[in-house]
């Protein structure tokens, strides 16, 4: 008789461990990145298509992390999510989600995607060492149709260059102020 019991809880155990594990999307055995680079693939495409100028930008910046999709709700309290990768060289070397916490008068919601170009090597190594980097004052905003306009002497002023593009919903001037970025393993 003790051997059916000893037989069961390990049986339940290790189900519970497999659920749990399962869950948890810790990806280890998922195809979580391999979504997250075709969300990335169609959003970079999609800007480079639709605003041909950002492709130099891209060229010219050490690095850029395409979020395709935010998510944003709010009544009062909002939030946001999303995930994304980094690319440097147009490889992809992390993964990253954006959250956002939002409190005052709101109501709605919105989609939209985004990417930050990091200009020099020092804000790229700054954002991914960081346990978590949020947006600050020194992040330079622009239209993805200032892409192109967006010269050498602007990028040696403005480190990241931030392409908030493709809002929907119910919530007017996407921004990016307050977004907390943390590398995740998808």
């Amino acid at each position: 008789m003790d051997h059916i019991v000893t037989r069961r809880i390990l049986l339940l155990g290790a189900g519970a461990s497999a659920a749990l594990t399962a869950a948890c999307g810790n990806g280890i055995g998922s195809s979580g990145g391999a979504q997250i680079d075709a969300r990335v693939d169609a959003t970079r495409d999609y800007l480079f298509n639709s605003y041909p100028g950002t492709r130099d930008l891209a060229s010219n910046a050490a690095g850029v992390l395409f979020m395709p999709l935010i998510t944003e709700a709010g009544f009062g309290i909002g939030g946001g999510y999303g995930r994304g990768a980094l690319r440097v060289a147009g490889a992809t070397v992390d993964y990253y989600s954006a959250t956002r916490a939002t409190f005052g008068f709101q109501i709605g919601a919105q989609q939209y995607a985004h990417a930050l170009f990091f200009m020099t090597e020092a804000a790229l190594g700054q954002f991914r060492r960081s346990l978590g980097w949020a947006v600050g004052a020194d992040v330079r905003y622009a239209t993805p149709a200032q892409g192109a306009s967006l010269g050498k002497e602007s990028t040696e002023l403005d480190p990241v260059i931030a392409l908030v593009f493709g809002q929907q919903g119910l919530i007017a001037g996407a921004t990016l102020a307050g977004t907390k970025y943390t590398r995740i393993i998808p």
